[in-house]
């Protein structure tokens, strides 16, 4: 059993959390935050990061994911300041517009922003990570079910597109990448999980012509979604909870409870493969 384990569940822990600047992960910080923790607020806004971490009196870093190399500036300044990183919450991502766009990296924006970008955070992060026996914690979807079509040979959606799809397979990869660092690294102490936060009244969808922008910007929508707290409680129930004591690892999580993805997610052999691939992508990018 390592270290991790024996820790208590309100022992203060490093947490960073990416995407902090504005709905869930804002959410998030401020509770994680006011329960004594050392919270680091990561953004893409200047202004939202900077008031969330003023608010907070927390550190904080901008990262743009669309560009692989502000992600590497970022997990050198992470590396430097956390020798341990004892919670590394992968929250930052998005639905985007119903024309496919391209980084300035060569992949799509929605398996770059919210699957490839964050896989290379958790690469880099990764001795990190190992020092504090630490968790990694992916922000997924429902839509991993209800909207993936997922191929391993066309991650960047080069023969078929569409938001909602494209959306669906990156939240389907992030549950294969959780299983698949479990698998590879649990035995040392480095675990991971992921979950689903609901539907939730943010700002995530905003971009033009997003399949989900005329929900999550309707007035009348808004009276039905989940606030951005309740989003947020399973983010923080798992970053202060002991992995495999208070909760099974490599699990997809609805609710604080282990759920059920889309069988394929659960295919160790796709996880597998799509490890080295994204592996391969980074080496060259």
């Amino acid at each position: 059993m390592t270290d991790s384990h024996e820790r208590g569940p309100t022992e203060r822990r490093t947490i960073i959390v990416t995407g902090a600047s504005d709905g869930i992960g804002a959410a998030a910080a401020r509770e994680l935050a006011g329960h004594g923790h050392e919270v680091v607020v990561v953004g893409r806004s200047p202004q939202k990061t900077e008031a969330i971490a003023r608010e907070l009196g927390a550190e904080h870093h901008l990262v743009d994911y669309a560009e692989l190399a502000s992600v590497r500036r970022l997990a050198s300044e992470l590396g430097s300041r956390h020798p341990r990183i004892d919670v590394l919450a992968n929250n930052a991502g998005g639905i985007f517009g119903k024309n496919r766009e391209v980084t300035a990296d060569g992949h799509e924006l929605t398996f770059q922003v919210n699957y490839l970008a964050p896989f290379l955070l958790t690469q880099l992060l990764h001795e990190n990570l190992v020092a504090a026996h630490g968790t990694v914690i992916n922000t997924s979807s429902a839509a991993n079910k209800l909207f993936s079509r997922f191929d391993i040979d066309d991650l960047d959606a080069e023969r078929r597109y569409s938001p909602r799809l494209a959306y669906g397979n990156a939240k389907l990869a992030q549950i294969l990448h959780t299983k698949e660092l479990d698998r590879r690294y649990r035995d040392v102490g480095l675990t991971s999980t992921a979950f689903h936060p609901g539907v939730i009244a943010s700002s995530f969808s905003a971009a033009p012509g997003s399949a989900m922008r005329a929900v999550y910007a309707s007035r009348l929508a808004k009276m039905f979604l989940s606030p951005v707290e309740k989003g947020a409680d399973t983010l923080v129930f798992l970053a202060e909870g002991r992995p495999g004591i208070d909760y099974p690892t490599g699990e997809y999580f609805v609710d604080r409870k282990p759920a059920k993805p889309k069988k394929q997610a659960t295919d160790a052999a796709l996880a597998r493969e799509l490890w080295d691939r994204s592996v391969a992508m980074l080496a060259t990018a």
